[in-house]
């Protein structure tokens, strides 16, 4: 499996539906590739391909729902079109809840389909670049030292180099220094930049 670009993973246990979604999304000039079953998806899916899942949800051993599941403690954030024949609420409520794209009844109208797919794609492409954003910070964190992590701290909450100072029990020239470094590791020209991208790690200088 070694598909070029966004991809569409299709997963069904009945061959006429697989053969006519790839049929219906390869018109589209869209990379296809499909799966008989959640077992054999699980074993070839690489979560760094971008693209998304078109998922059956009544397969018999291994549901959708449970694929769906399944992903979710492997940590995959693909979006999920979910397709069933046997389309109900708590059902598809369960799928939306679980953070399924959409929910789509068979047969599905092809515009629908394809519709649901470009807004899968897009909604990854999306997650995609503000992971890599969040990575790219992360790694930046990681160059600072301890104390220029509590100057960080310090200076996204708004406080004055003087403030900074009296609260860490140092003079106000220490502190510049140790500002001047934090914006030179963190790749930012203002105090405003600097609280715009650590304001999304929060979780990671507590």
């Amino acid at each position: 499996m070694n598909p070029i670009g966004p991809t569409v993973f299709v997963v069904d246990d009945d061959p006429a539906v697989l053969k006519g979604l790839a049929r219906v999304l390869r018109s589209a000039l869209l990379d296809v590739v499909t799966f008989s079953s959640p077992y054999e998806f699980l074993e070839q899916y690489d979560p760094h391909i971008p693209g998304c899942l078109v998922l059956d949800v009544a397969m018999p051993g291994f549901n959708g729902l449970e694929l769906q599941d399944a992903l979710k403690v492997k940590g995959s954030a693909i979006p999920i079109i979910f397709l069933t024949g046997h389309g109900d609420i708590p059902m598809s409520v369960r799928a939306i809840k679980g953070g399924a794209l959409d929910f789509l009844t068979k047969p599905v109208h092809d515009e629908d389909l394809l519709r649901a797919v470009n807004a899968a794609f897009e909604k990854d492409r999306i997650e995609r670049q503000s992971r890599a954003e969040q990575d790219e910070v992360r790694q930046r964190l990681a160059t600072l030292t301890p104390r220029e992590r509590e100057v960080l701290t310090h200076v996204v909450s708004g406080q004055l180099n003087k403030q900074i100072a009296n609260d860490l029990g140092t003079v106000e020239k220490t502190i510049k220094v140790h500002r001047a470094r934090v914006m030179e590791k963190m790749k930012v020209s203002s105090v405003a930049e600097l609280v715009r991208i650590t304001e999304r790690l929060k979780t990671m200088m507590e």
